[in-house]
């Protein structure tokens, strides 16, 4: 499902026990400098991260100042996060001229403790090359070594690199929670919300979604905005020659943290041709 680029108003773009991806929650939220937001969301725990602007946020008491530090756009220095505990009060205030900021979710059934992730504490992937039109960059603000102190949420930011290329190739999918013989999981059923963002902005790109492999699917006209739901399929994406791609990335589970991904068996061959991607699925988990 595409929702096409909008001013939501600071209103949820993908709420609470949404029809489609009912274990992620999305929300975009943009203020001036001394504006404040409050939030809270029963049965999800969630991450702030600043897309731009800096803020203050206050999390049941706890408070993290100075959040972000990029001005112009996402490319514009590194990511940092708050990580939210299901059902807490937040609020969120706006300390530079302006903010956009995103809210992550992903359904979870206990209640941790706030953190805060900074520049330092980053998981950075890069992989691909090139010459494959698969070079891309990732930062994990909430990746694998939180494992212990979040429950089933995953948040990251993708940045395909040069101008033009694939990203979520070779395509893989992770609708379904299954094992295989050895009794080990082979998938695992994780809802995904991207929001995309190009450079330059009036850039543009296509989301493939192939519900099963070797059968025609789907494909979106992505823009700078445009938030993509994915609930089954195999989903490979790619910006036009020319642009930058960007995607800020919500990965909820079902029964784990852990993502594993099975890619399509068309392609997966592909795995031992793109540098350093298995290295790269490793880290996503």
């Amino acid at each position: 499902m595409h929702i096409a680029p909008h001013e939501n108003q600071n209103k949820p773009i993908v709420d609470a026990d949404h029809d489609l991806v009912p274990l992620n929650y999305f929300n975009i939220v943009k203020l001036k400098k001394g504006e404040t937001f409050d939030y809270a969301v029963p049965g999800y725990e969630t991450c702030v991260v600043p897309a731009t602007g800096t803020v203050k946020v206050a999390v049941e008491g706890a408070v993290y100042d100075n959040l972000g530090n990029r001005t112009v756009d996402v490319w514009d220095g590194e990511p940092e996060g708050v990580y939210v505990p299901v059902g807490a009060k937040v609020t969120i205030t706006c300390l530079s001229d302006e903010t956009e900021t995103f809210i992550a979710g992903a359904k979870y059934d206990k209640v941790l403790e706030p953190f805060d992730v900074r520049e330092a504490e980053l998981d950075l992937v890069q992989y691909g090359s090139d010459e494959t039109k698969t070079h891309r960059k990732i930062k994990h603000i909430l990746g694998t070594k939180y494992h212990d102190k979040v429950g089933r949420l995953l948040v990251s930011e993708l940045f395909t690199v040069g101008q033009g290329g694939w990203s979520g190739f070779p395509s893989h999918k992770h609708d379904t929670d299954r094992k295989g013989d050895d009794g080990e999981m082979i998938e695992t059923r994780h809802d995904e919300t991207y929001n995309f963002r190009f450079r330059p902005n009036y850039g543009s790109g296509m989301q493939m979604l192939q519900r099963q492999d070797n059968e025609p699917g789907d494909a979106y006209h992505i823009m700078d905005g445009s938030t993509i739901l994915i609930d089954k399929g195999y989903h490979p994406c790619a910006a036009l020659p020319g642009y930058e791609m960007y995607y800020f990335t919500i990965l909820g589970g079902l029964s784990q943290r852990s993502l594993k991904q099975y890619f399509q068996p068309t392609h997966d061959a592909q795995l031992h041709t793109i540098p350093g991607i298995l290295d790269m699925v490793a880290k996503f988990k």
